[in-house]
Order: C-alpha cells, then sequence, then structure tokens
C-alpha cells in the first residue's frame, strides 16, 4: 500500500492525471519527485515530526508535496485557495510550517509575500508549484539537485488539516504520529478496498479542492492501491461527466451541492455522456436532502454510498443505497468505532433519543493544536477514549445514525464548513454594532447559508445601507465563503442575564417547517 512499490511494478502507470489538460504523473515520476524533495527537506533541517504546508490551486505537485512528506515523517497542512493573507499567515505560523508550496494562482499570494509571511516565523523557505515570482524559488528547480532514491532516515508522516478553535480561530486537528514505516498499512486505503471495491484498476474522479481532507485522503488512497487519480482544477456539472466519459472513471465522491448541480442538467446534457464505467459514487461531508439523494439512485442505479466521519476520524458510520433506500435520511451504521449517545449529563440514552454523537476506539486520539480546551470539550466528561465533534443525532433500533444538529453551530456550505464564531468576532468589533448572532440558514443549492442577525448601537441605523456596509466589512477581512450572505437586524438579541446568547432561539426562525436543523 504504498506507490513507490507500484512505481516498480509499473512505472509509467499514470498515478495522477489533470483532467482538463490530460497532464500526467506516472508512478515513477512520482517516486523520484518525491524523493528528491524528502532530500530537500532534509537539507532545509526539516526533520521527523516538522511541518510543510501547501497552498495550492489543484494540481499535480499536491501528490508531490504529500508523499514527499509522507515519507520524510512530517506533517502536510493544506491551506484553503479561498483564505485572505491573513488568514493563511494564521495557520501557516500556527501549523510551524518550515516550508510552504504556493502557485501565483493563489490571489492573496502576493499580499502574503509582502506583510504576513513576516509573521510566520518558523517558515524559512517558500516555492512556487509553477512560475516563481521575481527573485523567488520553484519547487522543480529546488528539488533537481537531489537523488531520485530514497532518504535514509524514511518514516511515515501524515496530513493535519484545521478546523475551528474556540475563539474562532481555525484549530489544527493533530495525531501524533507514530514513527512506522512509511510504506506501511493505511486505514483509509484499505476501508477504500473493503467498502468500495479499490484495487489498482480503480480510475478515481476528484472534483473537490484538495485543501479539504477527504479529496487528499481518499486521492492518496487510491494511489497507495495503484490506480489511478483524475483531478479535476474546479468542479462544474459539465466537466465531471465529460472527466467520467473521456478517462473511464470508475469511484469518484461528492458533496450533496454537487448532486444537486448534476441534477439540474438537462436530461439531454446527461444523457450525452457515457457513464458505464461508474461503479462507485461516495458522498460524505455535508448532509444530503432526501430527494436529491433519490434522483441521483434513480439516475446512476444503486451505486450511490455514504459514510459520516469528520477530518478528526474518531469514527465512521456508512450505508449503502440499498440500505438508504429502506431508511431514507439516515447516514448509516457504525463502521469503525463503537458508537454513542449522551444526553447533556453525559449519560447514554436509548435508542429513538437524540443526543451528542460519541465514538470510542476508532484511531489514534487527536487533538486540537495549540487548544487544549477545545481538546478537553471534545470528550466525554466520564469515559476515556470518547469523543465527539460536537453532532447531535439519534440511532434507530438497528443502529442507524440520524443526524439532526450541530451542537457548535458550524454551517456547512456546499460541503465546507464555516465556523461563525471568526465571523461574529470581526462584526462585534464595528463601531454600529451591539450584538450580533451568525448561524446558518437553508438554502436550496448550497444546504446552508451564512446569516448575521444584528443589533444595532442605534437602531435608527438599521436597513440596507448598514447591512450592505457590514458585508463589505467582512469581505475586506475574511474569506468571502465565510461572510454572510444577508443580514437582519433585531432590536435586542435574546441573552441570560449572565451574558449567554441564546443563539438557537434566534437560529429556529429561519428553520421552521424543517424537520431537522441539518441539511
Amino acid at each position: 500500500m504504498h506507490p513507490r512499490l507500484h512505481a516498480a511494478a509499473h512505472p509509467d502507470k499514470p498515478a495522477a492525471i489533470l483532467a482538463e489538460t490530460g497532464e500526467t504523473l506516472t508512478y515513477a515520476q512520482l517516486e523520484a519527485t518525491a524523493n528528491r524533495a524528502a532530500h530537500l527537506f532534509r537539507k532545509l533541517g526539516i526533520v521527523p515530526g516538522d511541518t510543510v504546508a501547501a497552498w495550492l490551486p489543484n494540481t499535480l505537485r499536491y501528490f508531490e508535496i504529500f508523499w514527499a512528506a509522507q515519507r520524510a515523517g512530517l506533517y502536510i497542512t493544506p491551506v484553503s485557495t479561498r483564505l485572505t493573507a491573513d488568514e493563511a499567515a494564521y495557520i501557516v505560523a500556527d501549523c510551524g510550517a518550515k516550508l510552504l508550496l504556493t502557485s501565483d494562482a493563489i490571489g492573496a499570494i502576493a499580499a502574503f509575500m509582502e506583510g504576513p509571511r513576516a509573521d510566520c516565523p518558523a517558515l524559512a523557505t517558500v516555492l512556487w508549484a509553477d512560475t516563481p515570482v521575481a527573485g523567488a524559488d520553484s519547487w522543480s528547480a529546488a528539488i533537481a539537485p537531489y537523488p531520485a532514491s530514497p532518504i535514509a532516515d524514511e518514516t511515515a508522516g501524515r496530513y493535519m488539516c484545521y478546523s475551528s478553535g474556540t475563539t474562532g480561530r481555525p484549530k489544527g486537528i493533530r495525531v501524533a504520529l507514530e514513527g512506522g514505516p512509511a510504506i506501511g498499512p493505511n486505514p483509509i486505503a484499505e476501508r477504500m478496498q473493503r467498502l468500495y471495491g479499490g484495487t489498482a484498476a480503480t480510475v478515481y474522479l476528484s472534483p473537490a479542492p484538495f485543501y479539504h481532507a477527504a479529496p487528499l485522503a481518499f486521492s492518496t488512497a487510491v494511489q497507495r492501491l495503484g490506480g489511478t487519480v483524475v483531478m479535476l482544477d474546479h468542479f462544474t456539472p459539465e466537466g465531471t461527466l465529460a472527466a467520467i466519459e473521456r478517462y473511464r472513471v470508475t469511484c469518484t465522491q461528492m458533496v450533496p451541492t454537487m448532486f444537486l448541480r448534476l441534477l439540474r442538467l438537462s436530461a439531454e446534457e446527461r444523457a450525452a455522456h457515457d457513464l458505464s464505467s461508474l461503479t462507485c459514487v461516495m458522498h460524505a461531508a455535508a448532509p444530503c436532502p432526501i430527494e436529491v439523494k433519490r434522483g441521483m439512485i434513480d439516475w446512476l442505479g444503486p451505486i450511490i454510498h455514504e459514510y459520516y466521519s469528520s477530518s478528526e476520524s474518531n469514527g465512521t458510520t456508512t450505508t449503502t443505497s440499498q440500505q438508504w433506500l429502506e431508511r431514507p435520511g439516515s447516514v448509516g451504521r457504525v463502521d469503525t468505532g463503537v458508537l454513542h449517545i449522551c444526553g447533556e449529563d453525559g449519560i447514554e440514552l436509548p435508542a429513538g433519543s437524540a443526543g451528542t454523537i460519541y465514538f470510542e476506539g476508532a484511531g489514534e486520539p487527536f487533538e486540537y493544536w495549540n487548544d487544549p480546551e477545545k481538546t478537553a470539550e471534545s470528550r466525554h466528561p466520564t469515559q476515556p477514549g470518547w469523543s465527539t465533534i460536537g453532532d447531535i443525532g439519534y440511532v434507530d433500533a438497528a443502529g442507524y445514525l440520524y443526524l439532526t444538529d450541530r451542537k457548535s453551530f458550524m454551517i456547512i456550505s456546499g460541503g465546507v464548513n464555516i465556523y461563525p464564531q471568526e465571523v461574529e468576532n470581526l462584526l462585534a468589533v464595528h463601531p454600529k454594532v451591539g450584538d450580533v448572532a451568525v448561524f446558518g440558514v437553508p438554502n436550496d443549492e448550497m444546504g446552508e447559508e451564512v446569516k448575521a442577525v444584528v443589533q444595532p448601537r442605534d437602531w435608527s441605523d438599521a436597513g440596507p445601507a448598514l447591512a450592505e456596509e457590514l458585508i463589505g466589512y467582512c469581505r475586506q477581512r475574511l474569506s468571502g465563503l465565510k461572510c454572510p450572505r444577508s443580514i437582519d437586524f433585531d432590536p435586542a438579541l435574546p441573552r441570560h442575564e449572565t451574558g449567554k446568547l441564546y443563539k438557537r432561539v434566534i437560529r429556529d426562525r429561519y428553520w421552521q417547517g424543517h424537520a431537522t436543523r441539518i441539511v
């Protein structure tokens, strides 16, 4: 389960293809480049346990730096292309990245280099995946002098993605490195084999940005099995169907928003592509509306597989099309770990009762980097080894899990996690804002969108002009996906005398008519 083995057996086989251009990275090329880069890391003093970061669009260079870091015992932190320079700098600094691989396709990279880079004290090296800016070094030139053979001290590394912190800042989800061999087994690759029929014959289409955990994890799992990954530069419904036909894709993974956009194609547009090679479509990251999933099954047949998990990898449930059709809305039964539903007091609840979802005994314990408080909040109050990401749900008598809410008020829009605390912290310091609540509201295409309800300091300011001003204020300081799509005004937000905001009371106004608070 490692691309090195496939490079030896099938050196000219494509490990990855960029769908739009046909650019190909063979297993032999991947092996040689990853080895050269691992030598570069050591030359730069980057040793096991250190971190490198990738702030890249979807490019085949992602695989090169990933496999170099993986065999050098490093953490690799992907950075969203949609972040501002300051937001990206926070992540690069917090994870302690010693090297950053980036691209001139990143809109905020020039601003990052001019200012916030100075706030990243560990960052000694910045390399360009494409044509570098004046005075900078390219990835290919930097690794070229080094040998294509393995480094002497190989050991397994892993990725470290970022989620939210208790202060609204993102936090790294970190699992301790085991110090084992780089070519050791991998649980996601094993799951690909066991659940989805993954083999060396798999052609896997990845249409989502690689700064998300799932596209990176599953694509590299396919390469562990010796399959071929087809990477889309960016998702479009037409481009996705064309790639499936052109490359004879056998398996893909999407989010519900992608399903919806595909279903909006006309019957003629859908029928124009030969999708007969497709045997497995996975989806996760966000709840899928029942009518959307049913539409996908009606179209493609019972090849739709859903799993419920998280970047924390503390547990997984899975369901097939057949199981889901018997229990619409379920996210399946436990596949890894032991599932527990607990009340506010931590006591386990019977079937049918909604409570906090905990998993026990699935993989290595995680921590939120530099945030012991958030790490402690993820643990069960009395049961060692039980952890939660804060979702609420219940199991039926047969053990099938249903999601009903999110304790953290996290917003999932188009499969992207958005944490309202960061937006609230920003709006709260605006001179015209007295109080603010940010949460998700239903959106037909994206699942949810960001809504802010503001209590102005002066009620006479309430109106479209202030709403426009506040949205612009957010857009100047945060990536667009985090910013409110709309702002409503309330003369007094409901707070307890202790100061606790009853956000759920406000949010529930916008969810009337929905059976659950997750769409």
